[in-house]
Order: C-alpha cells, then structure tokens, then sequence
C-alpha cells in the first residue's frame, strides 16, 4: 500500500512468490511476494510462515511489508531470479527431490541451501555454504540476482545489496508486450517480443543483446493476449479463434524442422474391386481365389428349390446347444408349475372333504336338538 495509497491509477500487473532476501541487511532468504504494478514499481512483501506443519494447520500466515520498493520506466511484466552461478532459481510451487546422500542432511537444509542447490533442470548447483565463505563484503552481499523486465526496460538487481547489476533499454518508442525468462541450450535468457514487430533476447546476467528480429507487428488484440515464450526457443500465439500459430527462435530447431513435421492422413473411401467372370477364373490357365459365395450365394443367382440356404448366425453346434439349454430350462420350469398345481388341486379336494363332513355333523347335531324340544310347551323350557 506505499506504492499505491496516492496513486488512484495503479494496479497490480504480476505476482511472483520467491525465496529470496527482503532487505539490504539480510544474511538468509525468507518466503515472500514480489508485486509488480502499471506504473513500474515492484514492492516486496515478507510472509511469516509456521515452523513446523502441525502449526501450519491452526497458525495463520502473517503478511508485512519490507520496505524494499524497485521502480522501472512503464507496466512491470515479468520478475524471476537467479542464484549467483547464473542457474535459474525454481520456482516455490514446483517439486523438488532430495539428494541420494545423508536425509538427515537433506532435512536439515534451509529454504534458501535448498532453493539454491536445486535446480530447474534438477542438475546439483554450488550450495549455500559453498557461497557464503568469499574473500571480500561485496561478494558477501550478492547472492542472488533479481530480473526484472517492464514495457520500457530490463534490470538485474544484486541481492541482498539490491544495487542495480545490469540494465538494458529494450524499447523507447513502443513498449513489450510479452516478456518471460526461458531455457535455451542449456542456459537463460530473457525474451521479448515488442510491439513494433521485434522479438529480442538478452543474455543473463549480463542483458547482452542475442537476438533481434522482426516477426509481426501488433495489430490484434487477441496476439498481446495469448501470446507466450516457452523453453528450448519455442513461442506460439492464437491467430484466429480456431487456429494457434507455433513459432521458433532457435536455429538448431530450424535445422531438425523437416523431422518435426507429421503426415496428415485423410479418411477417403475404397473402391470396389471389379467382379470377375468365373469361366475366365477357371479357363484363364492363372490360379485365382474363390469365394463360396460367389458361387452358391445369393450373389450367382436364384437357388434350386431343393438346396439348403444357409443363414449365417443361426446355425452351428453353439446356437444349438444354446437352444437345447433354453428348452430344457423352459421343461423344468414347466413340470415345476405342473407339479405345483397338482398339489394346491390336492388340499383343495381335502379342505372340501372336511367342509362336508363337519356341515353333515352340524345337520345331526340339529336334528337331534329338534326332536328334543319338539313335543314341549314353552312354559316347560
């Protein structure tokens, strides 16, 4: 917020979280946020994070400002860093492994031991330590080196002194539209592409100019979009909304570029073979194949009423079996609802029986009753 507490035209244009020094009096590297805004200034934010990670979980992350503030001429694009060999510093969000040796030792390491022993390309760089045993201050001081390239101009700031070690002037009358630090034949550099038309490359540390050729002039939009470096001289932009154009800056690619190139294959439909006569096969004197069905098919004409057709998929030992199976399940479920039926017809004729029998009982038992009371007044009962 110093930068941009008075400024009501400023916005941030990138980020870029780093292990690196903070201040010109740090003697170790800390987790922070390099921000670029539109009007040229980066500004270095310190994160406090938990020692261990069980605090991680319930601590929170505490964010200050250092103080530190680099100001370039115009928008700044693109901020990365180097360790004092001139090997690319990984970035914190890619994975690293640890050396084959003692793990102790491996765990023992400091963020900045390990950010500088490991490389991008994970070749063993000159550790920390290794580093910081020189013969004067000044080499005491520089550790690391700061890129930093706007729409105007690229520096290279010695860490942790924070004095400016290199500083080229890309543009003065257009401005960069794309920058990005790339590998190129196992080294770094940086690489620009203007809006005039030119694509530049400098050297790293030293921003000594490599390359500068005209490719294309800015003229739509969607090209300052999509347009990005990669590693190993590559490039490539949207050119339509359909279409992505692939471009390359390196020579040992042109020269393998016909290898590269892949063989478009087209689906197209296969003509029919021609229908040969079967005397000419069989009075040509040449050996031909014969297809069965070209000579009892359909295909040679109407069949006798007294030969068998043959319909394909419903003959065969297996379709048989499989019909028999069928059948033979269609029985046994058969003889098991017959045999069901015949004993529920059973306890029918049974259950009847009984009926009768007690209905013939109940017309006794009435009966006698009856006789009983049947010559009796009524005062007598």
């Amino acid at each position: 917020m110093s930068s941009i507490e008075n400024v009501s035209k400023e916005a941030i244009q990138c980020l870029t979280f780093a292990d690196s020094y903070t201040r010109k009096t740090d003697n170790f590297t800390c987790p922070c946020l390099y921000v670029g805004t539109s009007l040229g200034s980066v500004i270095v934010i310190v994160l406090n994070l938990p020692t261990s990670e069980e605090q991680r979980a319930t601590q929170p992350v505490i964010v200050s400002p250092s103080g530190t503030i680099f100001r370039l001429k115009g928008s700044i694009l693109a901020m990365s860093f180097l360790d004092c060999n001139g090997v690319l510093i990984p970035s914190q969000c890619e994975h690293w492994k640890e050396s084959p040796g003692n793990p102790k030792e491996a765990r023992d390491m400091t963020r900045d031991e390990r950010a500088l022993k490991f490389s991008k390309s994970g070749q063993m760089s000159v550790t920390s330590k290794q580093r910081i045993s020189p013969t004067s201050s000044t080499e005491l001081c520089d550790r690391q080196f700061g890129i930093i390239c706007s729409e105007k101009q690229a520096r290279v700031m010695s860490l942790p002194s924070q004095t400016c070690a290199y500083k080229a002037q890309i543009t003065e009358n257009s401005f960069v539209v794309r920058a990005e630090v790339v590998s190129v034949r196992e080294s770094v550099c940086l690489m620009c592409y203007v809006a005039n038309g030119r694509i530049l490359a400098y050297s790293l540390p030293s921003l000594k100019p490599l390359l500068n050729v005209d490719f294309l002039p800015l003229t739509d939009y969607r090209v300052a979009r999509t347009f990005c470096f990669s590693n190993s001289g590559h490039a490539l932009y949207l050119c339509s909304p359909t279409e992505i154009q692939k471009i390359t800056y390196s020579s040992e690619i042109c020269d393998n570029l016909n290898e590269m190139l892949g063989d478009l294959f087209l689906p197209c439909e296969t003509p029919e073979a021609p229908k040969q006569s079967f005397f000419k096969n069989l009075f040509g004197g040449g050996t031909g194949v014969l297809d069965r069905e070209e000579l009892f098919g359909e295909s040679s004409g109407k069949a006798s009423k007294g030969l068998a057709k043959h319909i394909p998929g419903s003959g065969g030992m297996a379709h048989l079996k499989a019909e028999s199976t069928g059948i033979a399940g269609d029985l046994a479920r058969t003889r098991l609802a017959l045999n069901e039926r015949g004993e529920r017809l059973g306890d029918l004729d049974d259950r009847s029986a009984q009926m009768m029998a007690q209905a013939e009982s109940f017309a006794q038992a009435a009966h006698q009753i009856m006789n009983k009371y049947k010559d009796k007044k009524w005062y007598q009962f």
